[in-house]
């Protein structure tokens, strides 16, 4: 249900700290008009965990009318609470979102048979779910076991993928049927290599075109074509994450002239010697302001 490449949009926030709504909607239309095939709003790069339940809502709403059809939009509506993620995936679902982002509950460390009793309920609503794996965030994993399990669940159609491996793809793939999104854009492409569908990615908040470029240059077979954007693009995608996400995305788009990078503590400001690394990457990339 869910191929090609999605931006986990970042969210604006205006110098005061509220959000910026007007530089989210011109964001949508840039990623659009750059041939993203979907947005995945308040997710982790959103800056979710700071955003109150109400922002949370308006967030999405502002995507899905802005997008009006022209991409798919996978909302972000996981929480550590099964009763919070209901509340939120009830809310998105009534906004007309194609999708649900579903992250591991974070902290509480459920065991598997808990993960798959609140992914369970997420998907009994009835909207596509996107399973989100990212035990760095969530000190949690879902088993390919319970993956294959959720998998015969008719709303759990895919998986987002951020562990780090290559190798889950293929073991996943062997287990079930489910489509598996890449949740790290430097692993794109070996990922689309051994059967993933597409990515989740935090570089298209900056460089959307070469990212859709490669996402389906490689679903079209053209490795050679993917390989090039993949070598030339891979120092953005790694040095994207020299802090932790958004901080260096937000800087990056800052560097790029789209908007002042606002964020919200406990998140904070890059340090100069990684923000001088980041922007020679920008610079050699031709993607500065």
């Amino acid at each position: 249900m869910f191929t090609g490449a999605y931006t986990a949009l970042a969210t604006p926030f205006r110098p005061d700290g509220a959000l910026d709504a007007d530089r989210l909607r011109r964001l949508v239309e840039r990623q659009i008009e750059a041939g993203i095939d979907g947005l995945v709003p308040v997710g982790t790069t959103g800056e979710s965990p700071t955003l109150g339940t109400a922002e949370h809502i308006d967030v999405i709403r502002i995507v899905i009318e802005t997008a009006a059809g022209r991409a798919k939009v996978i909302a972000g509506t996981g929480a550590n609470s099964t009763s919070e993620a209901l509340e939120l995936t009830r809310a998105a679902q009534a906004l007309g979102v194609d999708g649900t982002l579903q992250v591991t509950p974070y902290y509480n460390k459920p065991t598997q048979a808990g993960l798959i009793r609140h992914f369970s309920a997420v998907a009994d609503l009835g909207l596509p779910v996107v399973l989100y794996n990212v035990p760095g965030r969530s000190s949690c994993e879902i088993a390919v076991p319970t993956i294959a399990e959720l998998s015969r669940h008719p709303s759990v159609v895919c998986v987002k993928e951020a562990g780090g491996s290559v190798d889950r793809v293929s073991r996943i793939k062997d287990a079930c049927d489910i489509g598996v999104l890449s949740g790290d854009d430097s692993l794109t492409l070996p990922m689309m290599a051994v059967g993933a569908d597409g990515v989740i990615s935090v570089a298209s908040n900056v460089a959307p075109k070469a990212v859709a470029d490669l996402v389906h240059a490689a679903a079209a077979g053209r490795w050679d074509d993917a390989l090039g954007l993949h070598r030339r693009y891979y120092r953005l995608f790694t040095r994207l994450f020299l802090e932790t996400n958004p901080i260096p995305v937000k800087a990056a788009m800052e560097m790029a002239g789209l908007g002042p990078a606002v964020y919200r503590l406990p998140l904070c400001e890059m340090t100069d010697a990684n923000r001088a690394l980041l922007r020679d990457t920008l610079q050699q990339l031709d993607l500065l302001s």
